[in-house]
């Protein structure tokens, strides 16, 4: 890489570091925090979709600041409304107000990871883009990873409200990094120079061009289907019920999620390596079923050392199929419309954030947690051969 996009790199690892070290802090808090208001699983599902829908709604917005103000005022706008959202939820006095809180965070933080994703995708040619993207997911899913640990430990000795606190001060931090180190991508790298923000066609007529690609709906289908798992199972469901038939307190998850943090971050570079010698196809399906597999192993777990197993599959998993399907949308994208396909690609995945605590909550509900983790499961493994039959490669292996 070139030194400017290795200093645009190095400081959105930082960027996405700090803000997703707050984002895991309270993920073994959010379940039991939206339950201490006296709520049934279903809506603690909501506490997670709020969130995942304000994401949602902000995808499509977020694509449009990038062309018109920029990469990095939109990352810095982000980080704000973030930080807002994040402190009200620590403050919050009834369910109702949580609900609208997490809305307003779950804005902020849509805006920063799809802005930081256009960001990637301007500084990374099709030959090293997996590497590239590989090394953000990578810092990305160590610090959801890792937060866990502090957050329960925060949990622990300040109460539920104190890792949504610290979350809002990351998110602080990340709007002055976004401002005062992240140099501006807009029409200065590869995919962008060609067309321009002033030269692009509509918004509707760009997402004609990236819906027509049958790879593309694919590889988003694989996104939506790996956030409806991700927070339907690991964020709303695998907390509480490792709390209540395991035993476990939030600082003992918050530990095992941060060793599988760890084990997953040695696979990411190799990972993105193999994205981009042999093709995406060859990382995506595999990392997808193994996806799978690790809801069977939450489920059925009897220990800790289950728990420990299965965190670490997961994380593995997660962080070897986390930067080919994002590079894989990269590389669908017509020449200038990074922006729009990375923001598309984003707002799929939103949309299972939405779907997944709802809708595995109800299965909860109605038969309870394994059954939940059980079709989680299969819903997985069945977008992951779908993928392999239906869609072409999007970057060939490249020769010895």
């Amino acid at each position: 890489m070139s030194p400017p996009e290795t200093r645009i790199q190095i400081w959105m690892c930082i960027l996405v570091a700090v803000n997703q070290l707050g984002f895991g802090a309270m993920i073994p808090t959010l379940p039991l925090y939206a339950q201490s208001f006296g709520v049934p699983a279903s809506a603690i599902g909501l506490a997670v979709a709020s969130y995942g829908l304000a994401r949602f709604f902000s995808a499509m917005p977020t694509a449009q600041l990038a062309d018109r103000l920029g990469r990095r005022p939109t990352l810095a706008i982000g980080g704000l409304i973030s930080a807002a959202g994040n402190l009200w939820c620590a403050a919050a006095s009834a369910y109702p107000e949580f609900i609208v809180a997490r809305f307003v965070a779950g804005f902020g933080a849509g805006v920063i990871l799809t802005a930081g994703q256009v960001v990637l995708a301007d500084i990374s040619p099709p030959e090293r883009r997996g590497r590239t993207i590989s090394i953000y997911q990578g810092t990305f899913l160590f610090a959801v990873g890792v937060g866990p640990f502090p957050g329960g430990l925060l949990a622990e000795h300040y109460g539920l409200a104190a890792p949504f606190a610290a979350y809002g001060v990351a998110s602080l931090i990340a709007t002055a990094v976004a401002w005062f180190a992240v140099a501006e991508t807009r029409d200065a790298f590869h995919n962008t120079r060609v067309a321009g923000a002033a030269g692009l066609p509509p918004l509707r007529a760009q997402l004609r061009l990236l819906t027509s690609q049958i790879g593309f709906m694919l590889v988003s289908l694989i996104s939506f289907m790996n956030a409806l798992v991700r927070t339907g199972g690991l964020f709303a469901i695998i907390p509480v019920y490792a709390n209540e038939r395991l035993g476990l307190s939030v600082g003992r998850m918050g530990f095992a999620m941060m060793l599988g943090s760890i084990a997953g971050l040695v696979a990411t570079y190799p990972a993105g390596f193999l994205a981009d010698r042999y093709g995406r196809k060859t990382v995506i399906v595999p990392a997808t079923l193994i996806t799978g597999a690790s809801m069977l192993l939450f489920g059925f777990g009897t220990s800790f050392a289950w728990f420990l197993a299965a965190c670490v599959v997961w994380s593995v998993a997660i962080s070897v199929g986390g930067s080919a399907p994002a590079a894989y949308a990269a590389d669908s994208a017509p020449a200038g419309m990074n922006a729009t396909a990375m923001s598309s690609y984003r707002m799929m995945a939103d949309a299972g954030y939405v779907i997944g605590p709802i809708l595995l909550g109800l299965i909860v509900d109605a038969s309870g947690p394994i059954s939940a983790l059980v079709i989680a499961s299969a819903m997985l493994v069945t977008t992951g051969a779908a993928f392999a039959i239906w869609a072409p490669e999007s970057r060939p292996p490249a020769r010895p």
